[in-house]
């Protein structure tokens, strides 16, 4: 199924897709690499986000939650709030001003786990980090 490269900054981190969100996944491919910056959730907790802007995708949910663990990614689709990308790097429950949210996980952080606490400081304590994700061969 293939696996992801997560970079934030000097951190590297591996991620597997997720088997059971294959239509978030084949949404979420022609995006890649996907070049951005990382930023601090507002509402959600101890995880960092890349917005979408406007941009939404065509997906509905699919293994949705609204509490990802450490190293769980997930995208939302942009259905009552911003689409985005978030990263759990400790608790989350993942919300907006508008109230809870759920949204797709889609890929889980397999190596480099160990240095989530540290990306999610320097986003809080730094601020925006660059962040490139793309599929590995």
């Amino acid at each position: 199924m293939g696996e992801l490269s997560i970079r934030v900054g000097d951190l590297n981190f591996t991620a597997r897709w997720e088997a059971a969100a294959p239509k978030t996944r084949d949404a979420l491919r022609p995006l890649l690499p996907l070049r951005s910056k990382l930023i601090h959730c507002k509402w959600s907790g101890e995880g960092c986000w890349i917005p979408f802007g406007d941009d939404k995708l065509p997906v509905g949910y699919e293994n949705h939650t609204s509490h990802p663990a450490p190293g769980q990614i997930i995208v939302y689709t942009g259905d009552l709030s911003e689409g985005e990308i978030l990263i759990a790097y400790g608790g989350v429950t993942f919300s907006s001003l508008l109230g809870q949210l759920a949204g797709n996980h889609f890929a889980t952080i397999v190596s480099g786990s160990e240095q989530l606490r540290e990306m999610g400081r320097r986003v809080l304590w730094e601020g925006a980090q660059d962040i490139v994700i793309e599929e590995l061969p």
